[in-house]
């Protein structure tokens, strides 16, 4: 009988075994998905800060295009005006290189949200209590768990205390 018994707890363990081994086959799946994401968004910043710095080279030209057409086709004027206004402002103030990697592909160059939510404008506080949730699992969010594991408290405050001037340099650019 006892026999039996250690033989049942055996097989248990052994099942435990593999659900353990399987769900690290998933995490890893998971983490090597992330990695991929990862160098996308790598990419991605550099050409965006590719296109900020075209835009920002452009802007004059856009606004000389609205002064001329400002007495043609109202519609064509605002078009050219909302291109200005947009050219002028995807990089209206430096960011880290730091956040540049890490954040700007989902978060856009100044913060402003893209597929990632808006966050300038958000607090210090808030923004390393939640960069600290996302890092330990608290708040489920693989992209941001995969760009965030690896850092450091430090340095996750350091990311925090930027993100949390945008709103204030952001208007001193204006």
């Amino acid at each position: 009988m006892l026999r039996h018994i250690i033989a049942a707890i055996g097989g248990v363990l052994s099942l435990a075994a593999l659900v353990y081994m399987y769900n690290n086959d998933v995490a890893h799946d998971k983490l090597g998905k992330i990695q991929a994401i990862l160098d996308k968004s790598e990419m991605m910043a550099t050409m965006a800060q590719k296109e900020a710095q075209s835009a920002m080279g452009s802007g004059e030209v856009i606004g000389s295009a609205v002064t001329q057409m400002a007495d043609k086709d109202d519609e064509s004027a605002q078009t050219l005006k909302a291109l200005k206004e947009k050219a002028g402002s995807m990089a209206s103030f430096k960011v880290s290189p730091e956040y540049k990697v890490r954040c700007s592909s989902c978060h856009g160059i100044n913060g402003e949200g893209g597929v990632g939510p808006k966050i300038i404008g958000l607090t210090e506080a808030h923004l390393n209590e939640s960069l600290m949730d996302f890092k330990s699992g608290r708040k489920q969010n693989y992209v941001m768990y995969g760009l965030l594991s690896n850092m450091s408290e430090e340095e996750l405050k350091a990311l925090a205390k930027e993100i949390a001037t945008f709103e204030a340099k952001s208007q001193n650019a204006q």
